[in-house]
């Protein structure tokens, strides 16, 4: 059974499939993830017990073997696989959607203006999320494996980190107004479908990521 009072980071973390049902709703599970089920579902107008069933039946309709939990990784192999999985996707994924969005909106730009502010929005994101990674992998990640951070740098070293996570989260909210909540109209054409569809799966995948970080690592370095 889940506990309204159970941490939103938790549930995800415990049932991996839950975080599909969170952002439906628009439940932050990664830099908000410390909130209860309660409140979070509070702050969103959601009915707290529909919430919980929509957890539970997720649970139960779970299909194939579950995911090993990251807990259980040593902070090594979990940079090792948030480097692997989730870098290793926004290095390819960032350049082709920031490319085909200003296609997009160059193309269509003049029936809907947004798609150029979408554009605008995507570049953004897309310089932001790329210095972040090679941030995280040329300082953060080797200054962890390392061992030999006390109190005050690792407290120096995950500031930055927990605000770039909180801005990119905006930035995020900033490409969702922009596409109107990635909607597609009945004439959108191939590229503009790919490009919504591309940009929904990037949320997606950035909130997982964020989520590693946030909820997995972090904790980790209780004195940070």
């Amino acid at each position: 059974m889940l506990d309204r009072q159970q941490s939103v980071a938790s549930v995800v973390l415990d049932h991996s499939e839950c975080a599909a049902v969170f952002q439906q709703h628009r439940i932050d599970f990664c830099c908000g993830g410390q909130k209860s089920v309660e409140k979070a579902a509070s702050d969103k107008g959601v009915d707290v017990d529909a919430l919980l069933g929509e957890l539970t039946r997720a649970i139960a309709d779970r299909r194939g073997e579950r995911p090993s939990d990251p807990r259980s990784l040593s902070t090594a192999k979990l940079l090792t696989h948030i480097v692997a999985t989730h870098h290793r996707y926004l290095r390819e994924a960032l350049p082709f959607v920031t490319a085909l969005s200003e296609k997009v909106g160059r193309v269509h730009g003049d029936h809907n203006p947004k798609l150029r502010e979408l554009a605008v929005a995507v570049t953004v994101l897309s310089d932001a999320l790329l210095r972040h990674l090679d941030d995280e992998e040329r300082t953060l990640f080797p200054a962890l494996i390392s061992g030999n951070l006390d109190v005050e740098a690792e407290r120096d070293i995950f500031v930055p980190m927990i605000d770039e996570h909180l801005a990119v989260a905006r930035m995020l909210e900033r490409v969702r107004a922009a596409s109107d909540d990635f909607k597609q109209p009945d004439w959108a054409c191939n590229s503009y479908r790919t490009l919504f569809a591309e940009l929904q799966q990037l949320e997606d995948d950035v909130f997982k990521h964020v989520h590693l970080e946030n909820n997995v690592l972090r904790p980790r370095f209780a004195n940070s």
